[in-house]
């Protein structure tokens, strides 16, 4: 994959069930704003809660959009080989440009495992693919090591980027150590882009991100800028866009009958809290996500109002391309109306 911004674009539901019609709008703001290609049915495309027919009319209305226009990369990972297999040839039969293989979920296989019986299968079956590994054990709670994958890369030319959120520098360093200059690492973490792409022991080259969903030009721009040396203009960026990065995970503090807990919204929530709030047709999550509490809302209104007060450009291309008045959106409570719980 070359260097850039990917968005992991979030599907929109409406009534339950998926919104086909403003996927394809959503595609075309990013095609607008300069994205640099589309991911497909990732987490941030609630995957687990799409069945596989969803997933694939997905995968098929993103790659007709994208066609000639940027690259699209379909989310086919699972915990399970032989689906992953069904679900990539499928993405490779509607023209996608590759896969993404998130590191298998619960059952936990280790790195060998991952490496001899998912990771490699799909990329030998599929050899004119891209396959991308998306190594995030904080979900997953398994881990492809970069041992593994600089295996991978020596045997399949076709798993020559890798999606890095382990939020760990360490393994990311030991990742370009074992691949060597030629791999791509991209990062998974909206908030860890700008260190992984200006430290040289790791050498980013983009991010598969979150916040372009409302933010692309302004995400795409940071990318550009750092990929051309230009740090501190990128830093004056990133300064902007940093209230957005807090949202893919908010945690607050929340009182019940028996005392306090931590509650963590997790993406996509927070992102299509702030997309339902602004006006964006994203519709809400699909259970078992549901809403946000009332101090997660706030969280949420906080950072769209710094951005917005601080950079307004950066929500800009948003309101032109829905036409929506921001400020409107940002204070008036109606917008916000049940899309928090009222009590705990």
């Amino acid at each position: 994959m070359k260097s850039g911004c990917y968005t992991a674009i979030a599907t929109p539901f409406k009534d339950g069930a998926v919104d086909y019609e403003n996927l394809e709008k959503l595609v075309d703001f990013q095609i607008q704003n300069g994205i640099t290609g589309i991911i497909a049915v990732g987490t941030t495309g609630e995957s687990p809660v799409l069945d596989w027919d969803e997933h694939n009319r997905v995968t098929e209305i993103i790659t007709a959009k994208t066609k000639g226009k940027c690259p699209c990369i379909a989310g086919t990972g699972s915990n399970n080989t032989t689906e992953t297999m069904a679900g990539t040839k499928h993405a490779a039969d509607a023209g996608a440009d590759g896969v993404l293989l998130v590191d298998p979920y619960y059952n936990g296989p280790s790195s060998l495992e991952i490496r001899r019986e998912y990771v490699a299968p799909v990329a030998a079956a599929f050899p004119d693919l891209e396959i991308v590994p998306y190594v995030i054990p904080g979900r997953t709670g398994a881990q492809l090591l970069p041992e593994d994958l600089a295996l991978l890369y020596q045997a399949h030319p076709n798993v020559a980027t890798v999606k890095e959120a382990t939020a760990d520098p360490n393994n990311m360093r030991r990742t370009r150590e074992c691949c060597g200059p030629d791999f791509t690492i991209l990062s998974g973490d909206d908030g860890m882009t700008f260190e992984m792409m200006t430290d040289p022991q790791i050498k980013a080259a983009g991010v598969i991100s979150v916040v372009s969903n409302v933010a692309p030009r302004a995400l795409n721009e940071m990318v550009r800028l750092l990929a051309q040396g230009e740090d501190s203009q990128a830093k004056a960026l990133k300064q902007k866009l940093e209230p957005l990065f807090g949202l893919v995970t908010i945690k607050t503090t929340e009182q019940t009958p028996f005392g306090q807990v931590e509650c963590r919204a997790r993406n996509p929530l927070g992102l299509k809290t702030l997309m339902a709030i602004l006006g964006m047709p994203s519709g809400m999550c699909r259970p078992p996500l549901g809403k946000m509490t009332r101090n997660g809302i706030e969280v949420v209104l906080e950072a769209a109002r710094n951005v917005y007060t601080n950079a307004p450009e950066i929500l800009q291309p948003a309101a032109d391309f829905f036409n929506l008045d921001i400020e409107e959106r940002l204070e008036n409570p109606k917008y916000r109306e049940g899309l928090y719980y009222e009590s705990y």
